[in-house]
């Protein structure tokens, strides 16, 4: 069964926390794979993460990620931080089942306040996944000068448009792999959004004169009704379950404007979790860090 908890890396340790705007509360759990009290709590952390959708419940282990840790000032564990908008609004420390399931009452809020509707929006078990897009990385042809292809990764006004004709095509590649579930597009204006599209899963790059040779992995052709504001775009299940990259070929737009324009593309999904061999070696004292080796 698909875990509801996901472990993330320092990089999105960091994004958590420097996320201002956001209502939804994050949960993480400062964890190790050789904590006792860590193992034997994970059940219930797992259930909570079932019985509360609209919280994001995570997971560090602070060996893989020392630097998160440090940042955090975890010393024991397990140790657990609630943070909304960035801002730490409590901490348990240790395996305490009646603490924890207080505190997620405590501050779990109504479904509601989660930003953007993201509880309800997203399939349980799946997620933006916008943080695992390497954004420097991203690449787009046929742009419109002055419209940065990181556009489509933010929630602000600016968009991504192009240029000589309708047709774009986009790269994005992931610094993990992940499963993809479906998209969500958002315009900026009906007129010039995407209608048809071609999905090319795990290729880097792509030219236009290839997009008549190479056969999509799957084809989109999207109305109006596809971008209400609690849409998702349902991708086929068998074709996107190992995912390290995805080239985006628009091919036209649904008032056949001259150009064709995106505000944003939210790609839903989720992680897939990868085990280190070093993960099998390691051991320490439980519900401690363990002591740096001698040199």
């Amino acid at each position: 069964m698909t875990s509801l908890v996901k472990h993330i890396t320092s990089e999105e340790y960091q994004q958590i926390i420097g996320s201002t705007d956001s209502n939804q509360l994050v949960i993480i759990d400062f964890t190790a794979k050789w904590c006792g009290p860590c193992r034997g709590i994970a059940p219930l952390y797992e259930q909570l993460a079932k019985d509360y959708p609209h919280i994001q419940f995570k997971k560090l282990d602070v060996d893989d990620y020392p630097v998160a840790s440090g940042m955090a000032g975890v010393t024991s564990m397990p140790t657990f931080h609630f943070i909304k908008g960035g801002i730490k609004v409590a901490e348990l420390i240790g395996a305490k089942p009646t603490d924890l399931k207080t505190l997620v009452k405590e501050h779990a809020g109504n479904p509601s306040e989660a930003q953007d509707g993201a509880s309800t929006l997203y399939p349980p078990g799946h997620e933006d996944l916008t943080v695992h897009v390497t954004a420097n990385q991203l690449d787009a042809l046929n742009q419109k000068g002055g419209h940065d292809v990181r556009n489509i990764l933010s929630k602000d006004e600016n968009y991504l448009e192009s240029d000589v004709d309708e047709q774009l095509i986009i790269s994005v590649p992931f610094n993990q792999t992940v499963k993809l579930h479906s998209l969500k597009l958002v315009p900026a204006s009906k007129d010039h959004a995407p209608k048809t599209i071609k999905l090319y899963v795990n290729r880097s790059t792509l030219g236009f004169d290839e997009t008549e040779s190479i056969e999509p992995t799957q084809v989109l052709d999207l109305t109006e009704e596809n971008y209400g504001d609690d849409k998702l775009v349902p991708l086929r299940f068998v074709k996107w379950q190992s995912v390290t990259s995805v080239v985006i070929f628009i091919e036209s737009n649904l008032g056949e404007k001259d150009t064709t324009q995106l505000k944003q593309l939210v790609f839903v999904g989720q992680t897939v979790e990868t085990t280190k061999m070093d993960d099998l070696k390691k051991i320490g004292t439980e519900g401690q860090l363990p002591a740096a080796p001698s040199k």
